[in-house]
């Protein structure tokens, strides 16, 4: 088995379960949304929502790593709530485009899928930061 550093995901030997790479994630979040821009027509509302789902949908992972190496836990959880925030805006820029329907594609499905998920641990990541600097004073 090759050196964590050459893995994406790498298998723990004691539990047989895959290391949760978070930055990875993020990084292949941000690939999908880039391709569902990419498939975004050219009109005035296309363009628009295209404009606004590049940016919100790969901000979350520059974001993360800002917050990996913040000044402080305050830094910390002011740029994880920060790309909480850009996936929640990512997360209604998909609803729409899945609701006008500006394109139907299961790319579209994907993205909304993962951004729900995404969501759920940053909210999760943050109330662990709160209580952990809750803990420490």
């Amino acid at each position: 088995m090759q050196n964590e550093n050459n893995n994406k995901i790498s298998l723990n030997m004691d539990t047989n379960k895959q290391k949760f790479d978070l930055e990875d994630r993020l990084v292949a979040f941000a690939c999908l949304i880039l391709e569902v821009c990419d498939m975004m027509p050219g009109s005035r509302a296309g363009c628009n929502l295209e404009h606004q789902l590049s940016k919100s949908g790969t901000a979350p992972a520059l974001m993360y790593g800002e917050a990996q190496a913040a000044e402080s836990r305050a830094d910390f959880m002011h740029k994880m709530k920060m790309a909480l925030k850009e996936l929640r805006e990512t997360r209604i820029n998909l609803r729409i485009i899945k609701e006008k329907p500006l394109i139907k594609h299961s790319k579209v499905d994907s993205a909304y899928d993962e951004v729900n998920q995404l969501i759920k641990i940053f909210v999760k990541s943050i109330e662990t930061a709160k209580a952990n600097n809750l803990l420490r004073k």
